[in-house]
């Protein structure tokens, strides 16, 4: 079972020719609406990815919050862990330009309201996977790693949308996921210097005992664990929009890592995935089903 502990927003998507500069109006080309939210995106990645998902999370009772579950609903995950706030259901205003790159703002509302008393639901135990990220309040971001350390659960934080916070979790999970960004943020908090990212990435390991995994978008993936370092490429597709491409990875990295798949097959599936994610627009749209992700590996492995 992979259990999610996360965000469930309702994303508002603006189309542009180009993202816009400070200060600046331009005429969008199309709007849309979307479920989003990290959590919610990585928890149906997870699912479409082939394993059974557990959410824990909040929204508000609002008439967004049925939009924003409908596809985790439709994709048979157990919402029996959503509880509904005082607080209105979060929302994502999204900028999408032409060459599929995007700027994100986040409203946070019944996100902010997810504690440590709702990870009763949660009900980890030994075998497990814990997937979490960084749009819920740091304390629960915490007291789940402690919760699924002491149940024996695997447990992967993804440390987006950065926050100095993270740097209290870091000796606590087992798997870091972060992009190239984020992990630059992250050293300059817990002061590893330098510019070469394997190097980096080999002290990262060394303070934490942990594992890093720095996704690169079109350069691939690498991995740095106490034994190993991998490198597994992206594939080679034209984007259309890149913002559920991080979450896809992450939601079929924790559904890889409940199978009995080496590190660098699920890194691969995963990798694959996440490219495969930026050809539609919209994170939880874009999601690809297992069979089209496999049907690619195979296709590249020819």
């Amino acid at each position: 079972m992979i259990v999610v502990v996360g965000s469930i927003n309702l994303d508002l998507i603006v189309r542009l020719d180009r993202l816009p500069s400070p200060g600046e109006t331009l005429q969008g080309t199309g709007f849309d609406k979307a479920p989003g939210g990290k959590g919610a995106n990585q928890a149906l990645a997870a699912a479409r990815a082939g394993a059974g998902v557990r959410m824990i999370g909040s929204v508000g009772n609002d008439a967004f919050a049925g939009e924003a579950l409908s596809l985790l609903r439709a994709g048979g995950l157990d919402l029996s862990g959503v509880t509904v706030s005082t607080a209105p259901t979060g929302t994502a205003l999204i900028f999408v330009g032409a060459d599929g790159e995007n700027m994100i703002a986040l409203v946070a509302g019944a996100n902010s309201e997810v504690c440590h008393t709702d990870l009763e639901k949660a009900e980890l135990k030994k075998g497990d996977v814990l997937l979490l990220q960084q749009e819920i309040p740091p304390e629960t971001v915490e007291a789940a790693l402690d919760m699924a350390r002491g149940a024996g659960a695997l447990s992967v934080l993804n440390i987006a949308p950065y926050r100095d916070e993270a740097s209290r979790c870091l000796t606590k999970a087992d798997f870091i996921v972060a992009n190239e960004t984020e992990f630059d943020q992250c050293c300059r908090t817990i002061g590893i210097e330098g510019s070469e990212i394997k190097r980096r990435m080999r002290s990262f390991v060394s303070r934490t005992g942990g594992t890093i995994i720095v996704t690169l978008g079109p350069d691939g993936v690498l991995a740095a664990t106490p034994d190993n370092f991998l490198e597994v490429p992206a594939m080679d597709i034209q984007p259309v929009d890149t913002v559920g491409a991080g979450d896809t990875f992450c939601g079929y990295l924790a559904a890889g890592l409940s199978m009995d798949l080496s590190l660098e097959k699920v890194l691969a599936r995963a990798a694959a995935a996440g490219s495969l994610a930026c050809l539609k627009a919209g994170a939880q749209p874009s999601i690809p089903l297992a069979s089209k992700v496999d049907a690619a590996l195979s296709r590249r492995a020819r």
